[in-house]
């Protein structure tokens, strides 16, 4: 990419960022004032050295060359990935050439780009290589015993449940959350994770606002509907099956045969719930028009090392995992840095948008929402929140609570400036969560995240 010279822009340096706050700071520090020694290469590095509160400057590396995305390293002490002083250097380096020129890396930074370069390449060839062969047998009795404690945990939860119904709703706001987190601990014993934090949810539910009895009895019916499913799942069809397993908790690798496209980067953010930070990444391929989900985890607070530029384009291989309708894959062979491209998905109405997201639950009963992008929308005021109408005035999708009360809503709205725009997000039973959106169909895709 930087041997083209293709430079990012700023909107595309701050979609790597892993939060608000060091989207600010990293802004802070795009100009040239606290910045010494910069350069970049044209093997695609750019370094520098930024003032800190210490009195030694903190050195900051990105290898941009690399097929497996960018890359970062500092000498700051900060667990965010990447941090504030490798965004400023982009951000500087996005500007043109007068702030970072180009030059030869100084000893410290060609040291840290060759040792990265080595190690990638000697993990393909390992890759390549391949491991010894597991020893299948025992592979299949921890799977058993393995789906006994499930199953176990699985009929436990189901007398819970019938427990709970037939003391009334009224009586779980009078148990308090240490009933929940009791069972909770049942299922993670029974080696269930996707069962525990359906049941930490609900006990997030009981006295949370008006209509609360509703929200719990539907969470408790979807409960009760996967637990169902994992004890009749000889029953069910094989697509299913695999819905019910990843959703009960139980890891899957990737079955589907690699495809390999023009990956357009859709979109970007990380959640966390204090343990564990994950990063969803939404692709959307130039050829096979398909949108593909990339899932990657941190752990203890720290971002995911995998951080993609949104807007850009990645010519790579991707492998499906199983189940009906998921939209997850795994992020095979690159073959070349991430790039432009004029790529951009088609978009569809509000009501398609909703039927596409209705016929998604047929395949996954449990699914929060599915990937869609509107076309022709405009943001406007519905009541207390926000909506994204149709241009023609056919209709309309509320926005999800959360994103209404986002940063991201207000740049929307200024993109949009009252005339149609194309919106990327997430469809599901509480809205539409908007992040990215462009106003041409070959116009820059702007993060809302």
């Amino acid at each position: 990419m930087t041997q083209q010279g293709v430079r990012w822009s700023a909107d595309q340096v701050l979609a790597l960022a892993p939060d608000a706050a060091s989207r600010t700071a990293g802004s802070r520090l795009g100009a040239a004032g606290p910045w010494s020694g910069a350069g970049s290469s044209g093997e695609g590095a750019v370094w520098g050295l930024c003032e800190g509160s210490g009195s030694t400057p903190y050195r900051t590396v990105v290898d941009l060359a690399d097929a497996s995305g960018p890359a970062f390293t500092c000498s700051c002490p900060s667990r965010k990935f990447p941090c504030k002083h490798a965004l400023g250097l982009l951000l500087l380096w996005s500007a043109g050439e007068g702030a970072v020129p180009r030059a030869e890396p100084p000893e410290w930074a060609r040291r840290w780009l060759e040792g990265r370069r080595n190690r990638a390449a000697q993990q393909r060839t390992a890759e390549t290589a391949g491991s010894a062969p597991a020893d299948p047998e025992a592979a299949r009795r921890r799977a058993e015993r393995r789906a006994e404690r499930i199953t176990a945990g699985a009929t436990e939860l189901e007398q819970r449940l019938a427990d709970l119904l037939r003391s009334g709703l009224a009586t779980a706001e009078q148990a308090g959350y240490g009933l929940w987190e009791e069972t909770a601990a049942r299922m993670v014993d029974a080696q269930a994770p996707g069962l525990a934090a359906r049941v930490r949810e609900l006990g997030a539910i009981p006295g949370s606002g008006p209509g609360w009895p509703v929200r719990l009895l539907e969470e408790c019916a979807l409960l009760h509907l996967l637990d169902q499913g994992w004890l009749g799942r000889e029953r069910l069809p094989e697509g299913l099956v695999a819905t019910v397993r990843s959703r009960v908790g139980l890891p899957s690798a990737p079955d589907g045969p690699p495809v390999r496209d023009e990956w357009l980067v859709l979109a970007q953010y990380d959640t966390s719930d204090g343990k564990l930070t994950t990063r969803r990444t939404w692709l959307h391929g130039a050829a096979t028009d398909r949108t593909a989900l990339l899932l990657s985890y941190g752990a203890a607070g720290r971002a995911p090392e995998l951080a993609l530029p949104v807007g850009l384009a990645l010519d790579a291989e991707v492998s499906a995992y199983p189940g009906d309708g998921r939209h997850r894959v795994a992020l095979g062979e690159r073959f070349a840095p991430p790039a432009p491209t004029a790529v951009r998905p088609k978009g569809v109405t509000t009501a398609q948008a909703t039927a596409r997201y209705g016929e998604a639950l047929r395949d996954d009963p449990w699914l929060e929402s599915v990937p869609v992008t509107l076309e022709s929308v405009i943001p406007t005021p519905a009541g207390k929140s926000w909506q994204l109408a149709d241009a023609d005035g056919e209709g309309a999708l509320p926005l999800t609570p959360a994103a209404a009360g986002r940063p991201g809503l207000w740049r929307l709205v200024a993109l949009s400036g009252g005339a149609p725009v194309t919106v990327f997000g997430e469809c599901g039973h509480r809205g539409f969560t908007p992040l990215t959106a462009w106003p041409r169909s070959d116009g820059e895709v702007v993060s809302l995240h």
